[in-house]
């Protein structure tokens, strides 16, 4: 099973490795810095390169055994099984997606309801939910936000076993999207005073390094649900 060290330390932005596996679409690594899509987050793009070849892996995917895929460009050069690589993130890209992610969890603080639905972008982010009663304005929900993240609280990351998530299901935020079980131990992400939930994601250190976001478009997507949508400058 591939190291993931993008859960050791999400600042990772280069490393050393050996191709495991090659398949038509792309690598298996013995680790990787390539954060998996997954949990509404997308996967992380860069380049590997190797004595006498360089590949650009356009996609970063879940696989079989718990393993990652690495996808890599259709027209590039493909190292063999056995091949040490040197890892490279694009990393502008994976920051943002931190400090995107990140967010998020701020606003499922801020907005009460049940998180029926979200999604990561470098650009734009989204959180859905189901509301009773008053929805808050998109004014509002951005003035909260950044009140938080301008306090400038850590962000840790926290392990419980299956059993114990099981004994309290509030950790539990997102309706749509289950913690993986089975392995038995997950991973919570801390917000200190703002949020504990359970996330595989890759996020910011601090509150403050996400910056001013702005809540851009309240959109009606139901009877209760309602999605919120986030921008980065």
């Amino acid at each position: 099973m591939v190291e993931e060290l993008f859960r050791q330390d999400a600042y990772l932005r280069e490393a050393d490795a050996v191709v495991t596996a090659l398949e038509e679409r792309g690598v298996r690594l013995d680790r990787s810095i390539f954060y998996p899509t997954g949990g509404g987050q997308p996967g992380d793009t860069g380049v590997l390169k190797w004595d006498g070849g360089e590949a650009r892996v356009v996609d970063t995917v879940k696989a079989d055994g718990g393993d990652i895929l690495h996808v890599l460009a259709p027209d590039s050069a493909r190292p063999a099984v056995g091949t040490a690589v040197h890892a490279e993130l694009d990393w502008d890209r994976r920051h943002r997606h931190m400090r995107m992610h990140t967010a998020l969890h701020v606003m499922s603080a801020v907005i009460k309801g049940n998180v029926t639905g979200g999604q990561v972008g470098a650009d734009k982010s989204r959180l859905d939910f189901n509301l009773e009663g008053e929805v808050p304005t998109k004014e509002w929900v951005t003035e909260e936000i950044n009140k938080l993240l301008a306090a400038d609280r850590p962000v840790t990351a926290q392990w419980i076993t299956d059993e114990e998530l099981n004994a309290r299901p509030e950790l539990v935020k997102t309706m749509s999207v289950r913690p993986p079980v089975g392995a038995g131990k997950v991973r919570l992400l801390s917000i200190e005073g703002v949020d504990l939930q359970a996330c595989g994601g890759t996020h910011v250190a601090r509150t403050a390094e996400i910056g001013r976001v702005e809540c851009v478009k309240v959109e009606n997507k139901g009877k209760m649900n309602r999605r919120f949508i986030i921008s980065l400058p």
